[in-house]
């Protein structure tokens, strides 16, 4: 029986973050030096990826990732199994448990992973949902370990859309000791819920409607597309009551000078983000994107060992 799903990062305790995070910085440095890994945990494991949207790095980073661990990723369509219409949600995962090593699984609702989990009998990893995004946030904090060499003590800028990035910032929030700035619009505000659940964690946030309050001496700026996969018709509207966060030079100067700027991609230029801004000394986006690869395997690894 499974020990463990990955479907939030409120699912995984302080330590068990940490150990994944310095798992995937080993991971990476070993793939880096080899070429390959020395041990292969997902030898004889067949991990199911249930793609309900496109992808591009999720799809690739989780399918060469399971290559590299001595696994097949076996993709599943939306049209194939039609999750909770041609079956229910419960009948499948039973089904899926009897064939798979773990489920990967990149939807639309959260309740829907939630209910996959509960009746699946291995483990079940979050590869994107309307509500949260945690594999990504994982990419995240091991860039930024690997830039600033520490997570706990850091001002972190998060300006956009209140979207399932946000929300992911804010479940990081009650694990770390970060300073977490949400910069927003009153009218795309993230989670309440999570909001006010910091408040019994570890670190701290300030909502604010102002962005150079929001960027005021941090250490990281992390931004995201102002309409979110499956709600592009808010594109126009959002992007009106976001303009003031965009990231660009003059937000910049407003941080450390040693500031890292972050972006979970696919990006928007010149909405978001500016063109130079993403090709500065400052953008990270790329060694984050990389990233993905590394964390992934390392969640896989600690939730399908033997």
């Amino acid at each position: 029986m499974k020990s463990k799903d990955f479907l939030s990062m409120l699912d995984w305790n302080r330590e068990e973050l940490d150990h994944a995070l310095l798992l995937a910085i080993e991971l990476k440095n070993e793939w880096k030096k080899f070429g390959g890994h020395s041990f292969l945990p997902l030898q004889g494991k067949t991990i199911g990826t249930i793609f309900h949207k496109p992808s591009l790095r999720t799809r690739i980073s989780f399918e060469t990732g399971i290559y590299q661990l001595g696994g097949y990723s076996l993709y599943i369509t939306e049209k194939e199994i039609e999750l909770g219409k041609r079956e229910t949600i419960e009948d499948a995962a039973r089904v899926l448990s009897r064939y798979l090593s773990a489920i990967v699984i990149r939807t639309f609702a959260q309740s829907d992973i939630i209910k996959l989990a509960e009746w699946s009998s291995v483990p079940v990893i979050n590869a994107l949902t309307d509500y949260l995004h945690p594999c990504q946030l994982m990419a995240d904090l091991q860039t930024i370990y690997e830039y600033k060499g520490q997570i706990d003590g850091l001002k972190i800028a998060y300006l956009g859309d209140g979207n399932n990035m946000a929300n992911s910032w804010l479940e990081t929030a009650y694990h770390y000791r970060i300073d977490l700035r949400i910069g927003t619009s009153p009218e795309t505000m993230p989670a309440k819920e999570l909001i006010d659940n910091v408040k019994k964690g570890s670190g701290k946030v300030l909502i604010t409607h102002n962005p150079i309050e929001a960027v005021e001496n941090v250490d990281v700026i992390y931004t995201d597309v102002w309409a979110s996969m499956g709600a592009k018709e808010k594109s126009e509207e959002n992007a009106r009551k976001l303009r003031q966060f965009q990231v660009n030079q003059e937000l910049l100067k407003h941080a450390h000078q040693d500031v890292i700027v972050m972006h979970c991609l696919p990006a928007e230029r010149g909405r978001e983000i500016t063109d130079d801004v993403m090709e500065s000394k400052h953008s990270v986006v790329f060694d984050e994107a990389e990233n993905r690869l590394h964390a992934q395997k390392a969640i896989l690894t600690l939730l399908c060992k033997d």
